[in-house]
């Protein structure tokens, strides 16, 4: 059958190649369309309840992850030149095209009771304008005594103060809060610059923007690095600049086939999509290379057998096809498997990974099958030079070595392996799974160091919401000491933790204007009681003033009730504290409001962006885990089709278990944890390190025949594809080698763990497979 799919493609090469070149340059002109993704990693399916809650809390609440914030640590802040410089500052980033609050100490709004009207008016503390050092002297004995904002806008103890940037929930969806985040940055550092300051940034809009473009920019350095490396190692191969640039085609088209594809899909470049084209140029290669080795090795072979005939290139190239198509077919089959089995899960985000990827590592086939054969046809017969890479004795006396180990040395071979499976099975035990919000940033990236002032300062700026909803209309004022009460109880637990602030509620106001009815007595900022109820309706009742405008501590209230008094938000920042530590978190939270509320007249919901990071993290690793038992059976259903023979799968099978192993054992002894960006090393590894073994067996199949001795079969199974599988892993792990240099931790882990799994793939694949054919195979 290839022999005839050989000759139709030598005899209709132009038609085809012109349909490839008009293909890809459709794909090419959807791929200038596809975009970067500017919303929140979509990891949970939408059904699922945390994802409900979550969304429920948005629609009531608003967003709860749009905040970016600024700190400083200084003791001058009070002083004159120092405090308008801030207060302009503040302003400035209010009127800040996409910003829709400034939280800050120069907003800062005070509760003042006036006895005509019997109401505590909001007013500034510090006055709009320049202020005078005398001014804001006076101001600044009566901020401290407000125990509101400690904790909140500045730490008493470290002299650090927080200004807070409500960023539009539209605007951080689109490409123009780019525009934004760095207007705000560079607003803040000209004031930081200006004063002699360090500034700090963190939040949610800094972190998912600085990833962003972070990823772009990678993106589009790796694609490069891995077209240039491969470009390097085929140069140095076969030394011959256009089998170099043939090869290069071909992976181009599969990477522009690729973009094409996300755009057509209606998917958007994302952290783990972005991946992707650089794969397909890793995964690309190894096609061309086996494609023109087996062209190189038939043309020299048939050369020496008929010198001087005519058909010599034909006879080969069709060779080339009818050995080498079923086997690459398989191959490619199966390492779109190892990426298409993520389309199996439930999370977006790898749903969108799963089908780009192997949707395109599908069509690399088809695209190598058609373009190699074609535009090897037009091209001059290779020259002996192009050919010298098929003696190269460095390379033989390995191969020579490998043919002595497996003949001789078995005993040996399964003893090493043996002890080196022992030993990776306990770090295997070792292994912790944990995730954390900026895990893949470096500890001496600015983000991340940024984060950690913040936590050592403010505990955290994670965001996590608990909703008490009473169950009915207007519930929070039906006994509302009662329920105010169970929220301060709740509140108190929660601050009473290091790793979380002291939360915001609707009670934190009652004690703000309790302390405000006591004329600012900071003694007295407390709940109120039975005897202080007389004010306490009104304040439920807050209105806008005769302006018809809100100040920011009436906006601050307002945002800690629904509209229908039925649910109260209790809000709180927590520090980054990984999934694991998270969990527990929240269990303790979750057990003590079921002892606080009682659940009959209460519901008590625990969201926000940590809840959905959480379990997100957790959708992600049991999807993951999921698809490696799904690439192994379809691979191993793929292997049994191809081969009919039990015995050949689990020789197949044996020996790409073993690096996956010793991969998670390392991983174990290193302390690498087990979440998102390395538990995909297992599918991806397993997807392509099988290639090397459909090719040494469909090679050892095709060699089985008559009566031949196993062992004289495996020895020329070894010596015929030894070459092109120790070119071929040696591009592969060059290739995800250069994503050791990513920016990113859980990129750099895919590369440097995969590369290493790919390295012990070679090994067993080579030592271990061909020892184990000739112990199970006839004598």
């Amino acid at each position: 059958m290839w022999e005839r799919i050989a000759s139709f493609i030598l005899r209709y090469r132009f038609p085809l190649l012109i349909i490839v070149i008009l293909f890809t340059a459709f794909m090419g002109w959807q791929a200038s369309k596809v975009q970067l993704s500017y919303e929140f990693t979509r990891a949970i399916p939408t059904d699922n309840p945390k994802y409900q809650e979550y969304q429920d809390f948005r629609r009531q609440f608003g967003e709860d992850g749009n905040l970016l914030v600024i700190g400083i640590q200084t003791n001058e802040l009070f002083q004159e030149k120092l405090f308008n410089d801030y207060a302009d500052l503040a302003e400035k980033l209010r009127t800040t095209d996409g910003v829709i609050g400034v939280l800050s100490i120069p907003g800062a709004s005070n509760l003042v009771k006036d006895t005509t009207s019997e109401r505590l008016n909001a007013v500034p503390l510090f006055r709009a304008g320049h202020i005078s050092q005398q001014e804001l002297d006076s101001a600044r004995d009566i901020f401290f005594k407000l125990k509101f904002y400690n904790g909140l806008l500045y730490n008493s103890e470290t002299k650090t103060y927080l200004m807070g940037v409500s960023i539009n929930k539209d605007v951080l969806n689109s490409k123009k809060r780019n525009k934004v985040v760095e207007d705000i940055v560079a607003a803040g550092d000209a004031f930081g610059t200006k004063h002699a300051l360090e500034m700090h940034y963190s939040g949610l809009p800094l972190i998912r923007t600085n990833m962003a473009t972070r990823v772009a920019n990678e993106m589009q350095w790796f694609l490069f690095g891995s077209v240039v490396l491969s470009a390097a190692i085929l140069l140095v191969f076969f030394r011959s600049p256009s089998a170099t640039v043939l090869s290069l085609f071909v992976v181009v088209c599969g990477v522009l086939c690729s973009l094409g594809t996300m755009h057509l899909l209606g998917y958007k470049i994302t952290l783990l999509n972005a991946l992707i084209p650089p794969l397909i140029v890793v995964i690309g290669i190894p096609n061309c290379i086996y494609f023109l080795n087996k062209y190189h090795s038939s043309f020299r072979n048939l050369e020496s057998d008929n010198p001087g005939a005519n058909n010599i290139k034909s006879r080969a190239l069709v060779e080339m096809i009818g050995r080498m198509g079923i086997v690459t077919l398989f191959c490619n089959i199966a390492a779109a498997i190892g990426f298409a089995v993520f389309a199996l899960t439930r999370s977006a985000i790898l749903k969108e990974f799963g089908v780009v990827a192997g949707i395109n590592i599908f069509a690399l086939f088809f695209i190598s099958l058609i373009v190699i054969p074609v535009a090897l046809s037009l091209l001059p017969v290779p020259k002996s030079r192009h050919t010298k890479y098929l003696d190269n004795k460095w390379l033989l006396s390995i191969l020579d070595k490998l043919e002595v180990w497996s003949l001789n040395h078995r005993k040996a071979i399964y003893a090493v392996t043996g002890l080196v499976i022992v030993f990776s099975i306990i770090g295997i035990f070792k292994l912790k799974s944990e995730g954390f919000i900026v895990d893949d940033l470096p500890q001496t990236d600015k983000i991340y160091t940024d984060l950690k002032f913040f936590e050592n300062n403010f505990k955290g700026v994670m965001p996590l919401e608990i909703i008490v909803d009473t169950k009915r209309k207007n519930g929070l004022r039906s006994n509302p000491l009662k329920t105010f009460e169970k929220i301060d109880s709740l509140s108190a637990f929660i601050g009473s933790h290091k790793e979380l602030n002291r939360p915001l509620s609707i009670v934190e106001g009652m004690k703000f204007a309790r302390q405000a009815y006591y004329d600012g007595d900071s003694s007295n900022y407390g709940l109120p009681n039975s005897f202080d109820i007389a004010f306490l309706a009104q304040y439920l009742n807050t209105k806008t003033d005769a302006a018809g405008t809100q100040n920011n501590f009436t906006r601050l209230v307002r945002s800690f009730m629904d509209s229908s008094r039925q649910r109260a938000r209790v809000s709180t920042n927590m520090a980054d504290v990984g999934s694991k530590r998270l969990h527990e978190l929240l269990d303790e939270i979750g057990n003590k409001s079921e002892t606080i509320f009682d659940t009959a007249s209460y519901k008590v919901t625990l969201t926000g962006s940590s809840v959905t990071f959480l379990e997100g993290t957790a959708f992600i690793i049991n999807g993951l885990k999921e698809s490696i038992m799904w690439a192994f059976l379809l691979i191993a259903l793929c292997m049994l089709y191809l081969f009919r023979s039990m015995r050949i799968l689990l020789c197949s099978l044996v020996p790409n278990i073993i690096p996956l192993v010793i991969t998670a054992g390392i991983m174990g002894w290193a302390g690498v944890r087990i979440k998102p960006s390395t538990v995909l090393v297992f599918s991806v590894a397993l997807g392509i390190a099988i290639d090397i073994t459909i090719r040494f067996l469909v090679n050892y199949k095709q060699e089985l025949k008559g009566s031949r001795e196993s062992s004289q079969v495996v020895i020329d199974t070894i010596h015929k594809t030894g070459i092109s599988i120790i070119y071929t892993s040696l591009v592969l792990i060059a290739g995800f080698v250069i994503f050791c240099f990513s920016g990113f931790g859980g990129t750099k882990a895919l590369g440097w763990l995969t590369s290493l799994t790919l390295v012990m793939a070679t090994f067993t694949n080579l030592v271990f497979l061909p020892a184990l054919l000739l112990s199970t195979g006839r004598k």
